[in-house]
């Protein structure tokens, strides 16, 4: 099968951890090279960001990705891409010429704004069905955020419009249907594929890292760096007010008065390294809120590392927290799991389906300092109930969150989209009203 990913803000050759790069690029990278280790050609269309990209990179035997002049040749924040969506559909046809693939499988709504009008420019060379998947929902964004989200207005029409556009949509969990379904998305034509995790990777192999509690480099990660704490909480992701650190900082004083003061909360993540994060506008709010509470000791921030140094760092740790106000599947959780580390997880969006509370972690209330400070403590005081949970979470990691199973999932709605093509001469609904 011939596949054409459309992933016009997170390119798969990007590093991790930037202002807009997480989650979709490990996915789109991670099922582009299983999807091609299944024998597949998959080429992956990104923006090209940088003018010193080349046009084509060969990444391994059927995977191919290939930049996109659309827009300036820099980085540009994401909610500010839906006028050069026009211009990445028509280098995506210039690429495909006579040789239209099988399916086009977009992420992100601008993507599939993309996806859709080069399928539609193709259709002298046959239907090209477009399968969705949006990884966020502007709907859910907008409710969780309100004034403060910057996704462009048409968001709010366009994206439902994408929705229903798209022969198919692969959502990466339970909660996501019943958002899709709520913006009058029909679930006939949704089927579930989760995000996965790299089981090679990220295990619950015992090394020196863990028994020594040391970072990727070798150096203390103690708040003052002075000394290792007893105990360590690990936070990992992007650093935006709605991934919920100030909460996790926040509970550390009331861990303190039911007798859990030996404990350290290290954070990974950021715009940078460990000296970059001076300018991280965040960062410098999270360290107040710590200095503020009398736990700024207490608090380290390693900024980025290396992600071959990720496994050894969550198993440091005795907990892992995964806060935020909403989340719309969250990987983070995965990898802890698969290292063999219980979760304490914001009972939202995907972290619902990910961690099953009480087997492999906690669920919490959303934006409760309270409800952390407890769930911890409860996992702190006793190993034996962390060892339990940290196996059930590798078996859960290994059951249903291989990357070869996601890749068999994706490519079973793929042939059920193929084998269900519309019948000849439907075109998709026209897009008015909007200059892309």
């Amino acid at each position: 099968m011939k596949i054409s990913m459309v992933s016009e803000h997170a390119s798969p050759l990007a590093a991790l951890g930037g202002v807009d790069a997480g989650g979709q690029n490990v996915h789109v990278a991670a099922l582009s090279s299983n999807l091609a280790r299944r024998g597949h050609q998959v080429t992956v269309y990104t923006r090209r960001d940088d003018p010193d990209l080349p046009a084509k990179v060969p990444v391994e035997h059927g995977l191919t990705v290939v930049h996109i002049d659309a827009g300036p040749a820099k980085h540009i924040p994401k909610d500010d891409l839906l006028p050069f969506m026009s211009q990445l559909a028509d280098g995506i046809c210039q690429d495909w010429g006579e040789n239209v693939p099988d399916v086009v499988h977009a992420h992100f709504w601008m993507s599939g704004l993309a996806a859709l009008q080069a399928a539609g420019r193709a259709q002298g060379s046959g239907k090209v069905p477009v399968v969705q998947t949006f990884h966020a929902l502007g709907a859910v964004k907008r409710r969780h955020q309100g004034a403060a989200d910057t996704s462009p207005a048409a968001r709010a029409w366009l994206e439902p419009w994408v929705g229903r556009t798209a022969d198919w949509i692969v959502a990466t969990c339970p909660d996501e249907v019943f958002e899709l379904k709520a913006l009058g998305i029909n679930p006939a034509k949704v089927s579930i594929a989760p995000c996965g995790v790299d089981l090679e990777l990220f295990n619950g192999k015992s090394d020196d890292g863990a028994s020594a509690r040391v970072a990727y480099d070798g150096k203390a990660c103690s708040g003052t760096g002075s000394r290792p704490r007893k105990h360590r909480i690990l936070i990992v992701g992007r650093l935006v007010p709605r991934k919920g650190v100030d909460l996790v900082i926040q509970s550390l004083p009331l861990l303190a008065e039911a007798g859990f003061e030996d404990v350290e909360l290290l954070i990974v993540g950021g715009s940078g390294d460990a000296l970059a994060l001076d300018e991280d506008p965040e960062v410098q709010r999270l360290r107040a809120i710590a200095r503020d509470l009398g736990v700024a000791d207490q608090v380290t921030m390693l900024g980025q590392v290396p992600r071959g140094a990720m496994p050894g760092i969550f198993r440091s740790a005795d907990v892992v927290a995964c806060t935020p106000w909403y989340e719309p599947f969250g990987i983070v959780p995965l990898e802890a799991m698969a290292c063999g580390v219980p979760v304490v997880a914001a009972a939202v969006g995907g972290l619902r389906e990910t961690v099953v509370d009480h087997r492999t972690g906690l669920h919490v209330p959303p934006r409760d300092p309270e409800a952390i400070a407890a769930a911890v403590q409860e996992l702190l005081a006793d190993p034996v109930l962390r060892a339990e949970m940290g196996r059930a979470g590798m078996r859960r990691a290994r059951s249903r969150y291989s990357w070869d199973r996601v890749a068999a999932d994706t490519e079973k709605a793929y042939r059920s989209v193929l084998a269900a093509s519309r019948r000849a001469g439907d075109s998709y609904e026209p897009l008015e009203g909007v200059v892309l």
